[in-house]
């Protein structure tokens, strides 16, 4: 990601998603802006809509449809285990979200997923030989589809960043954070948010 301008994040939603997978890594992001951390966060779908109806009923209004060169995108996960018509499992079986994902991976965007949207992008085949974690109830899933598992709450491999379920997407908020801002601004949203920091990070391919 560029440091030198305001990094764009997008946070992918669509029906179904989990509430905390994206609200939690929103408030983080905004809160980094807060404190002078160089972002601007948006919440996107896949087609105009006007409103997205999340796993526990709570409905928002996306500021807009997927950019196509977005420095991070962030998937979240909900869902994956009940294989609803509206969850991420469904997400996973839709061959033009997978593509999407895949496309904007191949044009250089950072992909992080947060719970079992890191089984998204097992789907998608972007986690083939490479590290990853998702939620608890599904991790053994991850070597069917070419991952390699690893138990830890956020797994860091450059270009791609997964974390386990639901509260974990706050740790890996907080550590991309660290990453585009310095640990100092990450520290001041913990605090901020009353959020107790994880250390179980697993980083591969950085210096």
């Amino acid at each position: 990601m560029d440091v030198d301008s305001p990094a764009t994040i997008e946070i992918l939603c669509y029906d179904g998603f989990d509430e905390l997978d994206v609200i939690g890594p929103f408030e983080v992001f905004t809160t980094a802006a807060d404190h002078g951390c160089s972002i601007d966060v948006r919440l996107v779908t896949l087609a105009s809509a006007e409103r997205i109806t999340a796993s526990h009923g709570l409905t928002i209004e996306p500021d807009g449809q997927i950019g196509d060169d977005p420095d991070l995108l962030v998937v979240p996960g909900g869902g994956w285990n009940t294989r609803g018509e509206a969850s991420a499992w469904a997400l996973a079986q839709n061959e033009t979200a997978i593509d999407a994902v895949r496309r904007r991976h191949a044009a250089g965007t950072t992909i992080a997923a947060v719970c079992t949207g890191g089984m998204i992008l097992a789907i998608a085949g972007l986690l083939d030989g490479r590290p990853a974690t998702t939620h608890a109830s599904t991790h053994g899933q991850l070597p069917d589809h070419g991952a390699v598992p690893v138990h830890a709450r956020v797994v860091d491999d450059t270009d791609l960043l997964t974390a386990g379920g639901v509260t974990a997407g706050i740790d890996l908020s907080l550590w991309i954070v660290e990453q585009l801002c310095g640990a100092d601004v990450a520290d001041k949203v913990a605090t901020t948010i009353e959020h107790e920091r994880s250390d179980d990070v697993h980083v591969t391919g950085r210096e």
